[in-house]
């Protein structure tokens, strides 16, 4: 089956970076606002009997969302044989029960959105908290791609005598599977409380570490609040000015400036959300894993 691969606009580096992975054509389309704010979509390329691939990161989702269903269902009227979605960050995913009365689970209504018009899924690290699989929320065929092994590869390549911090115990599991991968030692945040407002935090083994390069791992790098207090506490312990790196670089705000500002030596993200600290490349296994999912429509 011929593939063909349409970038929803912002998405077009990955999408290239696929196409030539995958040995895919990328499609044409004309995507614009009408002057009354409506969507106009229009297919310029061929499609029929062919598998379209749409690519379109979901942070600030609401926006994407009419491009992304019309997109879906003209490929469709025009002979398309499967659409399948890669959103490599997947947006609503936090909303996952009902924290105050009258609120709605919306990561429900948005997966039941999308599988009435995409015929798959390719995702890289959905917050799953609650949700023990994609599956319970996409009722179509769906795969989570899992990035901690291409950021064990970057800091291996990249980064001498590293030592990954985690900021506190729920992070220990996440940080010690990187660091295994990338051959680290890892060391978690501890906090010691003396009373409800007396909270010390404290860097274990840290003279062992004191000539390493500290990483602070995170999946996702929002408001970066958790990061630049734990910038804190590793100034505050003697320890080098840390390395940041987040799989989705959503940063809400002024949050990258003020990461920046809070005195990291780099900060490095994984390609799920275009953004200047983009560095390491998820689009091989993407690829890959796109294609694999095309064999179960």
């Amino acid at each position: 089956m011929k593939t063909i691969l349409f970038s929803l606009p912002g998405n077009e580096e990955l999408t290239e970076l696929m196409a030539t992975k995958m040995e895919a054509e990328v499609g044409k389309a004309t995507l614009r606002k009408f002057p009354d704010g409506e969507s106009y979509t229009r297919i310029l390329s061929d499609v029929k009997d062919k598998c379209v691939v749409l690519v379109c990161t979901l942070h600030e989702p609401d926006a994407k969302l009419l491009p992304l269903y019309f997109l879906s269902h003209t490929a469709k009227s025009l002979g398309a044989m499967c659409t399948c979605l890669v959103a490599p960050y997947l947006a609503y995913m936090r909303q996952d029960k009902v924290f105050n009365e009258g609120e709605g689970v919306t990561s429900g209504f948005f997966g039941k959105l999308i599988s009435g018009f995409a015929d798959s899924i390719t995702t890289v690290d959905p917050h799953l908290h609650r949700i023990s699989s994609l599956g319970e929320v996409y009722q179509i065929p769906n795969k989570v791609i899992h990035a901690a092994d291409a950021i064990s590869e970057w800091i291996k390549e990249n980064i001498e005598n590293p030592v990954l911090i985690g900021p506190d115990s729920e992070s220990e599991q996440w940080v010690s599977e990187v660091a295994k991968n990338a051959g680290a030692p890892f060391t978690v945040l501890q906090k010691v409380r003396h009373g409800d407002r007396d909270v010390e935090v404290s860097v274990p083994d840290v003279d062992k570490y004191k000539d390493a390069t500290p990483i602070l791992v995170d999946d996702i790098i929002s408001t970066a609040r958790t990061m630049i207090e734990t910038v804190q506490h590793l100034k505050k312990a003697g320890m080098k000015p840390p390395i940041c790196v987040g799989i989705h670089a959503v940063f809400s705000g002024n949050a990258y400036q003020d990461l920046l500002d809070s005195g990291v030596e780099k900060i490095v993200t994984c390609n799920t959300i275009p953004h200047p600290s983009n560095a390491i490349d998820l689009s091989d296994i993407m690829a890959k894993e796109v294609k694999k999912l095309m064999h179960h429509i």
